[in-house]
This record gives structure tokens, sequence and C-alpha cells, in this order.
């Protein structure tokens, strides 16, 4: 039997520690992993694990024929997404050449996630309580503004007076304006669905500390409420794979509301990892067609936080 596995990371430049994870994660099933990651340039962190494959942007028109040629190239038999703008391009990928296993979702679902607009209409249509979004009539200030089309917190403006609110309103379709809840707590949920739609885990944890749109501190909760939810939103939405839940806890009204989803594994996931639920694992056993068993007893109050470290390489002149 070959016990070889390679995986191909799509943007998966600092994420070391979920690489060491899935690198563990084989070991402890009898395999050894070999980890590449597609990238602009060279000099990333994950470099001190994987192999670097210096590629194209994704929206590059030969994108999926070029990481075709390196699937078969480098035998890849399971492509990982790390950043939103990956995530359409290995579900694309899959449903053309079906020679690679990926913990993502259909290319339709997937995708209208990274439309704020068109994942609000989802999500109302489905009956999940969401922020209200203004549309029309007098505004109620403040309001928050997000780029429909944005990631990680980038060009998100708070929006509390009348010449604010033209701006952001003579480019209306560049935006989604919604009630600004400034009293609040924010939580994510590290989640991974089956292919056969089991729940395998649902882990919530509160945000402490966020730099640049990006946990820095972390620490799980067992909130029954947001489990509760989280099971009703992936249920109803029909996603798989590895999900990422991001939902506001608003504390005037006690108001839980599901701000976004993102279809892919989160870069604070390591949290729910330590906390015993071990999507690493869940990603290479479905891969490897052997049985997932749901992880009920992940431990609550598991802490995290993230520190810089440098990688050094050394340039030949």
């Amino acid at each position: 039997m070959n016990t070889q596995l390679n995986i191909l990371l799509l943007g998966g430049a600092k994420r070391v520690s979920i690489g060491r994870m899935l690198i563990d994660a084989g070991r402890r099933i009898g395999y050894e992993v070999n980890l590449y990651s597609y990238e602009l340039e060279e000099h990333v962190p994950i470099a001190t694990i994987a192999r670097i494959i210096v590629g194209r942007r994704w929206r590059d028109p030969g994108l999926i024929g070029h990481l075709h040629s390196i699937v078969q190239e480098h035998n890849i038999r399971i492509m990982i997404p790390f950043v939103d703008g990956a995530v359409g391009v290995v579900a694309r990928y899959r449903d053309i050449y079906h020679d690679i296993w990926a913990p993502v979702g259909s290319t339709l679902r997937v995708e209208a996630m990274f439309d704020k607009i068109a994942a609000d209409l989802l999500f109302r249509e489905a009956s999940i309580p969401v922020p209200f979004v203004y549309t029309k009539g007098r505004p109620a200030f403040p309001l928050i503004a997000k780029p429909r089309f944005g990631s990680a917190s980038q060009g998100i403006r708070i929006i509390d007076n009348p010449r604010d609110f033209r701006d952001v309103t003579a480019e209306a379709d560049r935006y989604i304006l919604q009630e600004y809840i400034a009293n609040r707590d924010e939580y994510t949920v590290d989640c991974y669905v089956s292919e056969d739609s089991r729940i395998i885990c649902a882990v919530p944890r509160r945000r402490i500390d966020v730099v640049g749109g990006e946990v820095s501190r972390t620490i799980t909760v067992n909130r029954q409420d947001i489990i509760s939810l989280s099971h009703m939103v992936l249920t109803r939405l029909g996603l798989r794979g590895a999900v990422t839940l991001q939902f506001i806890h608003d504390l005037d009204s006690n108001r839980l509301l599901l701000m976004e989803i993102n279809p892919r594994l989160g870069g604070g996931a390591v949290c729910a990892v330590h906390a015993g639920a071990d999507i690493p694992s869940y990603i290479l056993l479905e891969a490897l067609s052997m049985p997932l068993e749901p992880c009920n007893n992940w431990q609550s109050g598991t802490e995290i936080v993230r520190y810089q470290q440098e990688v050094v390489f050394h340039n030949e002149k």
C-alpha cells in the first residue's frame, strides 16, 4: 500500500501550525504526509514544512490548468484552500477534473458566501437570524458598511452621519449596509460536515483579540445556543467540509446573529483542534474513505494566544 499522501495547500503561507497538525494526523493513521503550498512567492513561513510552488493569482484564466499540471506532476490527492479567493478555485477544479479530494462544498454554494449581498439573501430565505440590512428609507445611525466582496475586515466603515451615508450609498452596489452593534461579543464556530451530511464538530470560541481581521487570542466556550444555531445553519444551507461560522451576540437585546460564513478552514481553527476536535484528521480520514465519528467531548475553556516568529531565508547574491 502506498503510504505517501501528498497535499496541496492553496494560500497556506502562514498556516504552519495547521500544516504540522496535518502531518501529525497522517502519522497517526500510518501515512507520510507531504505538503506542497501554492503561493505567489517562495519566501513564506509554510516553507519550513512544505515545498513551495510559485503559482498564479486566483483570477488568472490559466490557473485551473496550471493546478492540474501540478496535481499530475506531484501526485496530489488532497487540495485545501486557506484564503477566500482559493475556495471557489478548488471547488471548480474538483468539478472539472475529479482527481483530488477537497474539504469544500459545492461550487455554487461556496461562491455565494463571498458575495455578502447574495449570502444575506440566502440566510434570510433559510430563516437564519442576521443583522438588519438597510435598503431604503431614512437611515438609523450608526450603520456599518461592509464591502460586498471584501474579506479580513478590510474596507469596513462605521457610518454615523448623513455625509458618510451619502458617500457609501453613491456606490450602493459595492457595499452592504447593516445595523452597527456596538455592545457585542463575537464568536467563531469551527465546523466540519461530512460528505454524507453528518455534523462531525461545531466548536464555538469567543474572539478576544483580533489583529488585521484575524484572531490573535481566542477561547472555546460551551454555549449550547451557539451550537444549536450552528447546526441549524449548516443543515439549512447544506454546507459541507470545513466551515467557519461567524456570530455576533448583541448584549443589549440578547440576540444571537449570523454575521458571515467562510466555507473553508479558518486560521483560528487550531484552537478547536487543541480542544479535541481534530479537524485535520477528519480531512484525511474522509479523503481516504475511512469512517468519521462525531466529536462531542471537546474541551471548553481551551485558550490560544498567537505570536509572531521569524523565518529566515538566506538569499544568494
